[in-house]
């Protein structure tokens, strides 16, 4: 199993003091990768409910500061080596699909081929208005800006037309130092968001609340991956893991599962100290099944 801490881009984790020798030190102790949240910005009130807690609202306060996820796994692979690098997620129809096709490319070709693209369709529909992005037919236009990604990261010469994009005639370089592109991680666990996964991804990033609920969400994608014709085991799957509340006996439910990687909130494991509950966590866990 492989473990990745989530997310590193917010509250403490903006100190540029902190973050350079804490991300030094987990890929010491042998964390696979390191995760980002994203938010431009967070409204002081909103009525977007928020999936996945069950009071529908973040689990941080709306000023709370949060780095750019690019920038700041940028700044992460700069201090690091082998710390693989993933966005969990960004939101995908937020953001100019060639922007984000240049930023990422240019990100894997100078971490040489540590970073997973993982997206979302967002849910915040208030910070869509702040930005001035339309919330509506955001799956639609998702859908088409990850098929223009891959072109873009793939072809030699650029010709794209769908709906919402028109590309023609141009290339991009340098290219990301994986082939095929950055890995696709889709985030979501709707039915839409389920087989926008199997048609468009390389990896699924899903959050649930238990192991039961996550044996739930990977039937869903079995049946999925049927309808589809689509091989499970294509898709690696990269789960948020309740360690504090769950502890170490429902490991072997991840495995049987087939997640292969799990994420763990330094906050959550209620350490009193980040780095603290990085060491402990690494002890107990990574050091005897990492």
């Amino acid at each position: 199993m492989k473990f990745g801490i989530v997310p590193i881009n917010l509250r403490e984790f903006t100190d540029p003091e902190m973050l350079m020798p804490f991300v030094q030190r987990a890929e010491a102790l042998g964390y696979e990768s390191v995760w980002t949240a994203e938010h431009v910005i967070i409204p002081k009130q909103y009525d977007s409910v928020y999936p996945y807690n069950p009071d529908g609202k973040l689990p941080f306060k709306s000023d709370a500061p949060i780095i750019d996820p690019l920038v700041a796994l940028t700044f992460i692979a700069a201090a690091t080596k082998k710390l693989r690098l993933g966005t969990g997620v960004n939101i995908l129809p937020q953001m100019s699909p060639l922007y984000l096709a240049k930023w990422v490319s240019s990100i894997d070709h100078l971490s040489q081929g540590r970073l997973m693209l993982g997206l979302g369709i967002g849910w915040l529909r208030e910070e869509f208005a702040a930005i001035g992005v339309p919330f509506e037919r955001r799956g639609k236009r998702s859908n088409e800006y990850l098929e223009a990604l891959k072109a873009v990261w793939t072809s030699e010469e650029v010709n794209y037309q769908g709906e919402f994009i028109n590309w023609q005639g141009f290339s991009m370089r340098p290219k990301p130092a994986q082939p095929g592109g950055v890995p696709l991680v889709i985030g979501g666990i709707s039915q839409p968001a389920i087989r926008r996964t199997v048609k468009y991804g390389d990896g699924w990033y899903v959050i649930g609340k238990d192991p039961d609920d996550y044996r739930t969400h990977m039937q869903a994608l079995a049946e999925e991956c049927e309808r589809q014709g689509r091989d499970i085991n294509e898709l690696e799957i990269t789960a948020y893991w309740n360690y504090y509340t769950e502890r170490l006996e429902s490991l072997g439910v991840y495995e049987e599962l087939g997640v292969h990687r799990l994420l763990v909130n330094m906050h959550a494991l209620r350490a009193g100290d980040v780095t603290v509950a990085m060491e402990r966590f690494a002890e107990q866990v990574i050091a005897k099944h990492g």
